[in-house]
């Protein structure tokens, strides 16, 4: 799978759709109490209200329930209906097709064009036309008294459907074209800039490697007569060869590591270089953390009873690898990963014993650069970048991911959640 080939799944940034939603939803509302109090308009102000408290509770579902940082292409199609709906139900109660803000019907569906897939472009669009439609044939009157005064052709009433559709169509086409042709630029100088700096690095790191196998060769060489010197002294104590054994191995792992990149700088990292089942996945993560790190990984099978391999995927490493590393990070001594698996789901629970999240960012976890104001360790502070690349990595592949502190040990508690029809497909 190619790196980040599944984020077209995701194209919409949540915090900015539901700051546009606050800005339409307190539009309507000035609206409609100063049309009502202050111009003593007479319309249905009661269910005009109640639909209005649709759209704040579809924004406070975003906002508190909705997990993900980016909203999915189908969850995107749902509120951009709701939006539709919202809209045209007042619209309905005040005018229909003659209340001048049906212009604003046309917005979820133009927005749509550049950001959402095809087929949810179409659909809305679809939709529109036939609110449109029915708004022209079927709503209550304008606001009294505007209704006593306002009398017009029917040719003038059809011909504003008949131009909200022109517009529509119109808008969309132009949108959905020059979007595909800036995406189409985007990845082309994209794929570009990938290729050269992936030149550029394998160049620098044969350099730095040669350079490196040379400087070191012989100090890794004095540290392994050494350790081979001391293992002939201390033969008798059991304790302490083992070390000595594992340092002598280790000094011979370097020095094969140098010589492989030396020769072939071009080669591919082999860490998780085949297709294995999740409890394979984390064990070797885990590992590459156990290698450097002193503190202790306790790895919990709760309940693993699936054994399907899953497909190589590096945004599936390198995402599990930041959660991980940040709970390295951020811990006092242990780092707590527990994977629940059946045949329709997949978790991974990760848990330390750490300070946790400080509650004022708790609720923007998932967000890049975050920095608390009550951090009581500068040291250990960060930006909430190994989060955010993690979040972000395994929601394009299908992850339900939750961030909150742990309620049974001290530190934070990341659940990540498959369904397994999903992650099969990856």
């Amino acid at each position: 799978m190619k790196f980040f080939e599944t984020s077209k799944y995701y194209t919409l940034k949540k915090s900015t759709y539901i700051t546009l939603r606050w800005i339409a939803i307190f539009g309507q509302l000035f609206s409609i109490n100063v049309v009502y109090f202050y111009f003593k308009f007479n319309f249905d102000y009661f269910y005009s209200t109640l639909i209005i408290l649709v759209g704040i509770l579809s924004n406070f579902y975003l906002i508190y329930i909705y997990p993900k940082t980016q909203i999915s292409d189908r969850a995107a199609l749902l509120f951009l209906l709701i939006d539709i709906f919202q809209l045209a139900g007042l619209i309905y109660l005040t005018g229909g097709i003659l209340n001048p803000f049906i212009i604003f019907l046309i917005i979820p569906s133009v927005f749509s064009s550049s950001n959402l897939g095809f087929r949810s472009n179409l659909l809305l669009v679809l939709t529109t036309i036939l609110t449109i439609i029915f708004l022209t044939f079927f709503s209550k009157s304008l606001p009294a008294p505007l209704n006593d005064h306002f009398h017009v052709s029917p040719y003038y009433v059809y011909s504003i459907p008949v131009s909200l559709i022109i517009a529509l169509v119109f808008l969309n086409y132009f949108a959905i074209i020059f979007g595909s042709e800036s995406r189409l630029r985007k990845d082309a100088l994209n794929k570009m800039e990938e290729i050269m700096a992936k030149e550029h690095e394998m160049l620098s790191l044969g350099g730095q490697a040669a350079a490196a196998a040379h400087s070191l060769g012989t100090p890794l060489s004095t540290i392994k007569i050494i350790s081979q010197e001391l293992m002939k002294q201390l033969k008798d104590q059991k304790d302490v060869i083992q070390d000595i054994k594992l340092l002598s191995s280790q000094v011979e792992r370097c020095n094969q590591i140098l010589k492989r990149l030396s020769l072939d700088p071009n080669q591919e990292d082999d860490f998780i270089d085949e297709d294995m089942t999740m409890r394979d996945y984390l064990k070797e993560i885990i590992s590459s953390f156990q290698e450097t790190s002193e503190k202790n990984f306790i790895f919990n099978f709760a309940q693993d009873s699936n054994s399907k391999k899953i497909t190589k995927s590096i945004e599936i490493i390198y995402g599990l690898r930041n959660f991980v590393g940040n709970a390295n990070k951020f811990s006092s001594k242990k780092i707590f990963i527990t994977l629940k698996s059946d045949n329709d789901f997949t978790e991974i629970i990760i848990e330390d014993d750490g300070n946790g999240f400080p509650n004022d960012i708790i609720s923007k976890i998932g967000e890049p650069y975050l920095k608390s104001i009550k951090n009581s360790n500068p040291k250990k502070d960060g930006l909430g970048l190994g989060l955010f690349i993690g979040k972000n990595l395994l929601e394009k592949n299908f992850a339900m991911i939750n961030c909150q502190n742990s309620e049974i040990r001290t530190g934070a508690e990341i659940k990540i959640k498959w369904k397994n029809k999903d992650l099969f497909k990856i």
